[in-house]
């Protein structure tokens, strides 16, 4: 699968058209780290604010390669028996049941104790097996039998010691599970691991990946990725509402717009039915675009000066 995967991703350029193929624009260094990732079977660990694309990478790319996507959304608190596996108590309890008389059956054939312990100890080892098993998001992604694309989002939102027990997945993509041993990936997943740098990540894990930061993009890439998603935008109100947002993003506000906000945006003025921006409708919709008052309040002063830059650029 390794090699079937490398040939429906043969260069840079195939995975710039394949993720464009499927809606998502990538820039030239996105397409560089999923290429490699591939090659080397490394793991590729996205910074970047929210809203700039890093969770759609991975949901792009697994469209575009015809892969499950596992997602697994990390938060404080986050243990093992939610990421890898948990046993199947209500299963094994129904199946005690059905033993308990039988059980009782095959023991009386024993003469001697040691051969019934024998005979239990046969049980407990078919009670932790994998038919009790129910694999979580790692377990699942190293199980499947084609492949897949493994999504750890947010992985700063989880503590140390869950990071350091993701270590050995990143490195050698296999798990160990005390009752079963060491279970290895049937294919190697593509691994992407997303962070808002709410807290720094250790040593250990930036060394075993690719490192990728997506930032905010430029005009030129920002108007291809809202008119992929949104081609019915007109060419000029399109020019417009980027120039606007690049504005926006030069002011030291307490969160600017992302990505994500743009498109927003952009749906919100074609309901609006508007064909250019001008003062009032900006004014209407900021809340689309900015998240906190103290923010609109700031960039309520310069919107007429903002929106007459905007229609000046894209008449360029």
């Amino acid at each position: 699968m390794k090699q079937s995967l490398e040939l429906l991703l043969p260069s840079i350029q195939s995975v710039d058209a394949g993720l464009s193929s499927v809606g998502y624009i990538p820039s030239r260094q996105i397409s560089t780290a999923l290429f490699l990732a591939v090659r080397l079977q490394k793991p590729i660990l996205v910074e970047g604010p929210a809203g700039v694309g890093k969770t759609e990478l991975a949901k792009a790319t697994a469209q575009h390669l015809g892969l499950p996507l596992i997602r697994m959304q990390c938060y404080d608190g986050l243990d093992e028996s939610k990421a890898l596996y948990e046993w199947k108590y209500g299963k094994q309890l129904l199946y005690t049941q059905i033993l308990k008389d039988k059980m009782g059956e095959q023991l009386r054939e024993f003469s001697s104790l040691d051969g019934a312990l024998d005979k239990l100890n046969e049980f407990d080892d078919l009670f932790f097996s994998e038919r009790f098993l129910e694999p979580r998001p790692l377990l699942q992604s190293l199980k499947q039998p084609g492949g897949a694309v493994l999504l750890v989002d947010e992985v700063d939102k989880a503590d140390e010691e869950f990071e350091a027990f993701l270590l050995e997945i990143l490195s050698d993509y296999q798990v160990t599970i005390p009752e079963l041993g060491t279970i290895s990936a049937i294919v190697p997943p593509i691994v992407l691991l997303t962070s808002n740098a709410s807290r720094d990540l250790g040593d250990a894990m930036k060394r075993r990946c690719l490192h990728l930061h997506i930032g905010y993009p430029e005009a030129k890439l920002e108007e291809r990725i809202v008119h992929t998603r949104l081609p019915q935008v007109e060419a000029q109100l399109l020019r417009q509402i980027v120039s606007f947002v690049q504005q926006l993003r030069s002011m030291d506000l307490r969160k600017l717009p992302s990505v994500s906000e743009t498109l927003d945006w952009a749906r919100a003025l074609l309901l609006l039915h508007a064909s250019h921006l001008d003062v009032d409708i900006v004014r209407d919709t900021l809340n689309v675009l900015l998240k906190f008052e103290q923010d609109m309040e700031a960039v309520g002063k310069q919107v007429l000066e903002f929106v007459e830059k905007a229609k000046a650029e894209a008449a360029l």
